[in-house]
C-alpha cells in the first residue's frame, strides 16, 4: 500500500484514488507509454517515454544526449513527475456534462536518476523488450558497448504514487433519465494486429510464434479487458 499525501490526493472525485500496490502495478505494467514532466531552464518540459517496472521501480528509456538524462547526471537525480493513463470506454451520458470516460491511470512523483551499472541497465533494456514483445529478447541482438553507451536508462522509485480510476455508466441527473437520447458506454481496446513484414526483410524468415495471432499473453489480442464495473 502506498502511503497518501498531499501531491497524490485527488481534488476531484477523490473516491476514485487507489493507492494499492496491486492496482498501481497492473497499470504501469499494462501501459507502454508514460509522459515525463520535469522543469528545465525554468520551463516545464513534457517527454513521451516508454519504460518498464521492476519491483519497486519504474525504468525510464531514454538517450545519453536527451535532456532528462542530462539534467540527471549534472543535478545527481532529477525532480520529475511521470503519468500514465488508460482508456477503457467513452462514457455517453444524456447531458453533455455528464460525458466522461472510463480510465485507469497512475501517477509518480520523486527523484529519477541515472542507472549507472551496466548489468542493470542490459537487464532493465532486456525486460523493455519482453515488455514491448514477450519473446522478442532470443531473437534480437542485444546492445554492443557502443549502443549501450548511447542508452540512458532512468531510475524513478515507486514512493509517492496513487491510481484513479473511473468505470461503469454515466451518472446522469434524475431530470435527464428520461430523455430519448442514448446514454451508455462505448469500450475502447488497444488490440495488436497482425505483424507486417519490413520491406528489407530476407527471404524466407517467418513470423516468430510469440508474434502469431494466437499466441499467448497478448500477441495480437487485446492489451486491455476492461470488466464492466459499477460507477465510481
Amino acid at each position: 500500500m502506498y502511503e497518501p499525501v498531499a501531491s497524490t490526493a485527488p481534488s476531484r472525485h477523490p473516491e476514485r484514488a487507489r493507492y494499492d500496490e496491486a492496482t498501481v502495478h497492473s497499470i504501469l505494467d499494462e501501459a507502454l507509454v508514460g509522459h515525463l514532466a520535469f522543469v528545465a531552464d525554468g520551463a516545464p518540459q513534457l517527454l513521451p517515454l516508454l519504460f518498464v517496472r521492476e519491483g519497486g521501480s519504474i525504468y525510464l528509456h531514454s538517450s545519453t544526449g536527451a535532456r532528462p538524462a542530462r539534467l540527471a547526471v549534472r543535478r545527481r537525480g532529477l525532480s520529475v513527475s511521470f503519468e500514465v493513463t488508460l482508456i477503457d470506454g467513452l462514457v455517453l451520458a444524456r447531458s453533455m456534462f455528464h460525458h466522461s470516460v472510463n480510465y485507469r491511470s497512475v501517477v509518480v512523483h520523486g527523484t529519477a536518476s541515472i542507472v549507472a551499472d551496466e548489468a542493470t541497465k542490459r537487464r532493465v533494456l532486456e525486460q523493455l523488450v519482453e515488455k514491448v514483445a514477450p519473446g522478442r529478447s532470443v531473437d534480437a541482438r542485444a546492445p554492443d558497448r557502443g549502443e549501450l553507451r548511447q542508452t540512458a536508462m532512468l531510475e524513478l522509485p515507486l514512493e509517492t504514487v496513487s491510481a484513479k480510476v473511473r468505470a461503469g455508466d454515466p451518472v446522469d441527473d434524475e431530470r435527464d433519465l428520461a430523455s430519448r437520447c442514448w446514454a451508455g458506454v462505448v469500450r475502447l481496446s488497444c488490440e495488436r494486429r497482425d505483424p507486417e513484414p519490413s520491406a528489407d526483410l530476407a527471404g524466407g524468415i517467418r513470423v516468430p510464434a510469440y508474434l502469431e495471432p494466437s499466441a499467448p499473453d497478448g500477441a495480437s489480442a487485446s492489451r486491455r479487458r476492461p470488466a464492466r464495473a459499477a460507477p465510481a
